[in-house]
């Protein structure tokens, strides 16, 4: 099976999930990195789409959208050869850029052959064929980088800075309070790339007049953000609409606890990886939520294991569980018998497209 991947390989700033994903499905399948040449010109099986809208410009770009265009003509042409299977990682892609790439994009999820999700509380579009599979750890990635103590104190975020994900909102709570629990030290990190000027200009201007809050705008190398991770002593993400969050899993893969909203989605993750390890809130995040937060994860430490369980994460079973979303895929678009693979799962009435 040839299986083209959306994303580039061979690039340092290739998310890390994306190169494991990619290493671990072979040998059994043959992964291509995406250009437009292979997408336009060579033959495969699958096309596995993550985040479609890094393929369109970020701004007007003529050339860009004809090659969009040319791609959607190709998968169409081929519609009884090739499968596209779809990752839904972001509930927001499809919200922005401008009238022409939202139809773009929707053509392509008209496209779609079986959407994978991260797991079963994420919506996706009516009627679709549907396959849960877990987001892969980053153990063996980061390897031994979170063996570092904490910071006593340390609040942090790390991640893509965008405006659906609450973090002028943290920083503001978070400037509300006074000291840490018993009187001692509190600090607050904030690390990642905003999406726009505008959202980074806020959150410094949050940060402003609270010299316990220390912000770093823009990429870091693996080793900066395993430093960062591990000086924390909870990792805070307060996005609301947070399902298969990748710096989650990031956290957890080095050992350290993560405050998130309550959800059907982190409520899960809070039973699977064991106790002491996710702590959940519901509203807006407070002062008040953030010391008993910090609190309760101090009370739990005596009582989690060394490290959380996310066995159900790990790469092998997460690329077999790739290549049989694969092959139920190219069954469905070829209409011929295939490898053995299990029914469709329940879908969410009502859904959306979950991008």
């Amino acid at each position: 099976m040839r299986v083209l991947q959306s994303f580039r390989t061979g690039q340092g700033t290739t998310n890390p999930y994306l190169v494991q994903l990619g290493a671990q499905l072979g040998p059994e399948t043959e992964v291509l990195g995406f250009t437009w040449r292979r997408a336009l010109g060579v033959p495969y099986d699958v096309f596995h789409v993550h985040w479609p809208e890094s393929l369109l410009p970020g701004s007007s770009s003529a050339l860009r959208r004809m090659l969009f265009r040319a791609l959607l003509l190709r998968l169409w042409a081929r519609r009884h050869r090739t499968a596209v299977v779809r990752t839904l990682h972001d509930a927001h892609s499809h919200r922005s850029g401008s009238r022409i790439d939202r139809a773009l994009l929707a053509r392509l999820d008209r496209r779609t052959a079986l959407w994978i999700r991260l797991n079963p509380a994420t919506p996706v579009p009516d009627g679709a064929v549907a396959r849960t599979i877990e987001h892969g750890d980053y153990r063996y990635w980061f390897d031994e980088a979170g063996a570092a103590s904490s910071v006593p104190g340390r609040l942090l975020y790390s991640g893509l800075i965008r405006p659906h994900k609450g973090v002028p909102d943290l920083v503001q709570a978070f400037t509300a309070l006074p000291f840490g629990p018993d009187g001692g030290p509190i600090s607050l990190r904030v690390v990642g790339t905003p999406i726009s000027t505008d959202i980074g200009a806020e959150v410094l201007l949050a940060a402003l007049d609270d010299d316990r809050v220390s912000v770093s705008l823009g990429h870091l190398s693996d080793s900066e953000l395993a430093a960062e991770i591990a000086q924390a002593e909870l990792v805070i993400l307060p996005y609301q609409d947070l399902y298969g969050s990748e710096a989650s899993v990031l956290a957890l893969s080095l050992a350290r606890p993560v405050l998130v909203p309550a959800n059907a989605a982190t409520r899960a993750l809070r039973a699977e990886v064991g106790r002491g390890w996710v702590f959940t809130y519901t509203g807006a995040l407070t002062a008040r939520i953030l010391d008993g937060a910090l609190t309760e994860c101090r009370a739990e430490r005596a009582h989690r294991a060394e490290r959380p369980d996310l066995s159900a994460r790990a790469w092998p079973l997460i690329a077999a569980k790739h290549r049989a979303a694969y092959a139920t895929a190219l069954r469905l678009v070829r209409g011929t018998a295939g490898p053995s693979v299990p029914g469709p799962e329940p879908v969410d009435a009502g859904g959306r497209t979950y991008i």
